[in-house]
């Protein structure tokens, strides 16, 4: 994508790059802190029959249910790194931010910009910023039980920005300042 008009007021980073692998375990973990009693569901189910008329098999088809549901929802998040609509996630990118838009760019000629409102939310963590991208709305999800699916199961899409890939810490306060006016991050008490 073409590159806009530069900002001159625009807090701009050093090149950055996410490892798919780091992603893939920093995107497991939240997922499965959020999501980890979903795994009890297939379990109580399949020991279900158990409670009735005991037997090792119902146990053992229970555990072998729940490790593949585990090993599914888990493979579901490490797919969007595979995925060609993701690459651009695991490029080497620096970052133009401003008050309209968030600039990822390759070069000096090449960036893609994500508008504010494709942000839904921003958490600090581990010295880092993680922006996270809205998912589709339920007019883009299929219908039934297919957009049920997609919207239950959900992988989150976020940006990782470290502190260390900004220039100054002035930077990082006119980014916090700015996260602060857009209400992403809440006034330190």
């Amino acid at each position: 994508m073409a590159q806009q008009a530069t900002n001159p007021l625009a807090i701009r980073t050093k090149k950055n790059q996410l490892d798919k692998n780091q992603y893939a375990k920093m995107a497991l973990l939240q997922v499965w802190k959020k999501e980890w009693w979903r795994a009890l569901i297939p379990l109580a189910i399949f020991l279900l029959p158990a409670a009735f008329s005991f037997s090792w098999w119902w146990v053992a088809g229970a555990v072998v249910v729940t490790l593949l549901f585990v090993l599914i929802r888990s493979a579901q998040v490490m797919g969007v790194t595979q995925m060609e609509q993701g690459n651009v996630l695991f490029e080497r990118v620096s970052y133009e931010i401003d008050q309209r838009q968030i600039m990822l760019k390759r070069n000096d000629r090449e960036g893609m910009a994500l508008q504010w409102d494709m942000i839904d939310k921003v958490t600090q963590k581990n010295e880092a910023y993680f922006f996270y991208l809205k998912g589709p709305t339920a007019e883009q999800l299929p219908k039934g039980w297919k957009g049920w699916l997609a919207k239950t199961f959900n992988v989150p899409v976020f940006l990782h920005l470290p502190y260390r890939i900004f220039n100054s810490s002035n930077d990082l306060k006119m980014l916090e300042s700015m996260l602060r006016r857009k209400n992403f991050i809440q006034a330190a008490a």
